[in-house]
This record gives structure tokens, C-alpha cells and sequence, in this order.
């Protein structure tokens, strides 16, 4: 049996964007479990972070939530477009808080990208 090779980052980022529509955002859904070692520095990547995302272009907005119980944390991102989400996912500084995410800020983690189907919001009245 013939073993044929894995595609390229980019090969499979081509694949997905075909399947993307684009006049709909895409959605970053990252995962993770910190170390219980560089706490202050950890803070410091993640403050820096998330004002350099906000400066590319097609970035929507983010969120994350934080269990300090057990050190797991989500983060949701939206961007424009799969392109965009590449963009950010190449930034240099970005680049350098993953490699660092790796060797010293994370236990584990996973990362989904989807495309929103639909959104629903509701906020209460005010009284």
C-alpha cells in the first residue's frame, strides 16, 4: 500500500477556504491548559496579544474565559476571513507567544476553525 504525503499548512488552508463562504466570519476556538510556572509572563504575552490581534486587518473581535480552578481556558476569536485568521496566525509576534505557548506557558491545547452559520443575540430590556 502507497503512502501519500500529508498536505502542507498551506495546501490544507486552500482546501478549507474553497469550502468557506465569504459573507460569513470565521471562528477560532482555542482550548488550553496553562503550566503553573510563569504566571507574570504568561500575563504579560496574553495582555500583548490581544492588542496586537486587534491591529489586523479583518479581525473581529475575541473572548476568553479562564477555569483558575484547573488552569483550562477557552478563547473564541472571529475574523472576516479564513485568510485573516492566517494572517494573524503569521504575525511575528504572534509567532513568537506561540513557540512560547509550547515550551513553557501551555500543558495542552487544541484549536477548531469553523465558519458561523448562524449567530442569535438577545439582550434583556432595561427596566
Amino acid at each position: 500500500m502507497q503512502t501519500l504525503p500529508s498536505p502542507t499548512m498551506a495546501a490544507k488552508s486552500a482546501m478549507y477556504a474553497a469550502t468557506m463562504d465569504a459573507d460569513r466570519p470565521v471562528v477560532c476556538i482555542f482550548r488550553s491548559t496553562r503550566t503553573d510556572h510563569s504566571s507574570v509572563d504568561y500575563h504579560e504575552w496574553s495582555e500583548r496579544m490581544d492588542r496586537l490581534v486587534a491591529t489586523i486587518p479583518g479581525y473581529i473581535s475575541h473572548t476568553t474565559v479562564v477555569d483558575t480552578s484547573t488552569r483550562s481556558a477557552i478563547t473564541v476569536s472571529y475574523f472576516q476571513s479564513l485568510e485573516d485568521l492566517n494572517a494573524w496566525r503569521e504575525v511575528p509576534g504572534h509567532r513568537e507567544a506561540q513557540a512560547l505557548g509550547q515550551s513553557r506557558f501551555y500543558v495542552d491545547y487544541d484549536i477548531d476553525v469553523a465558519q458561523v452559520i448562524r449567530r442569535h443575540e438577545w439582550t434583556a430590556p432595561t427596566p
